[in-house]
Order: C-alpha cells, then structure tokens, then sequence
C-alpha cells in the first residue's frame, strides 16, 4: 500500500448520519419553508393594503400627501416600490428602528426644501408654520436691503491715488495743492453773465446805430482810396 492510501485509512471516516438525525434535519428544512412561505404570503397581503390605501387616497385630487405609521425597513422598501409604480414621490422620516416612517407626495405637489429639513429635524410642519417662514425670511431680505444702502451712503469716497502726486512731478508738490483749490471759474476766460448779453435798445436805435457804423466803414474806405 503506498503512503497516501495509508494516510487516508488512518483518518477518521465522517459520521454515518442516523435516521433519527435525518428526521430532524427534514423537519428543521420543513419549519424553515413553511416560516418563508408564511412571511412571504404575509408581506404580500401587506403590499396588497397598502396599494389599495395609498389608490384610494390619491383617487381624491384635493388630497396631496399621506403618512404611514412606523414601520420596518422591509415594510418601507414595499412601499417605495408601490410609490414608484403610482408615480409619487416617497420620503422617509424618524429614527430607523424607533418610528421611522413613510410620507408620499403627488410629484405635482413635492415638498420644499424647509419642509423636508423641518421633518428630517422631528419638527411639525403645516401651512401656517410654511406661511409664517415666509414672512420671516421677506423681512430679513428687506431689512438687509435696507442695512446694505444705508451702509453705502455712510461709505466715504476714498480716491485711488492722490491728486497731488499726478503733477508733483511737473510743478512741484505746493504748487498742484494750490492749484487744486483753485475751483471757481475764471471770468477773465471769457465767461459773461446771460444779462450783459441781452440787447436792451429799442428798434429804432439799433437800426441808427447800424447805419452810421455802415457811414463809418464807407468813410474810411474812400479815405483809404485816395
């Protein structure tokens, strides 16, 4: 006999199973089907309910969301999957394995975003709690509004560069801070007051007047020609 045909006759051999094992064995393999199959009959009539419900709920347009008691993860994932079928949004809220819940929405009415946070939070939510969030955050808004152009009106104009040093170079530091006090117009330029401009000679003056600068240049223009 060659060595590993010894090895294998020297091992212990597994133990012949009796028939009193056998018959507990099927038994065990029997209780663990009956248990499925009672499980899955019971989630079935389960998701049968809840359809149903959740149809005959939604069958009412003015009706725009529904709550679940708590329930298990399993419970809650049959439900997600009716929601997706009837083409409605799914949320769950609360504390898994405390009261974790299910909420469903029609896909025209969704939640927002402070609903959703509120829930997530354990805080109640309704229309006035919605209404009165709204009204709050107008009035920040407005009074931030309001604290922003008040600031700019305090906000002191500061210059990017001083008036002075642009032409410091040219006509020396004194000189440009004289010169940029000097503000006022200058009526040696040529700037006359509207009511030194107006004509205040009657018609028949101005015609006079006109004739004998005309008499004038015709005189000096003969004395010129001779």
């Amino acid at each position: 006999m060659d060595l590993l045909g010894s090895i294998l006759n020297s091992m212990d051999k597994p133990p012949t199973m009796s028939d009193k094992d056998r018959e507990i064995k099927k038994k065990k393999k029997e209780f663990y089907e009956k248990h499925q199959a009672a499980e899955k009959d019971r989630l079935q009539r389960f998701k049968e309910r809840v359809e149903e419900k959740i149809l005959k709920h939604f069958d009412d347009k003015n009706n725009t969301t529904f709550k679940f008691d708590p329930m298990d993860a399993i419970q809650r994932s049959i439900v997600h999957e009716i929601a997706e079928n009837q083409n409605l949004l799914a949320y769950a809220f609360g504390e898994d394995g405390v009261d974790r819940y299910m909420r469903l929405y029609r896909k025209d009415h969704p939640p927002c975003e402070d609903e959703l946070a509120a829930r997530r939070r354990g805080e109640p939510w309704n229309e006035a709690i919605k209404k009165k969030l709204i009204e709050k955050r107008q009035l920040e808004e407005h009074e931030s509004i309001e604290s922003n152009q008040s600031r700019r009106k305090k906000q002191k104009f500061i210059p990017n560069s001083n008036y002075k040093d642009k032409y410091a170079h040219i006509i020396g530091q004194e000189a440009a801070l004289d010169a940029a006090k000097n503000v006022g117009a200058n009526k040696s330029y040529g700037i006359v007051p509207s009511e030194n401009k107006k004509d205040v000679r009657s018609i028949e003056q101005a015609m006079a007047d006109i004739r004998a600068k005309k008499k004038q240049k015709l005189e000096c223009n003969q004395v010129a020609d001779c």
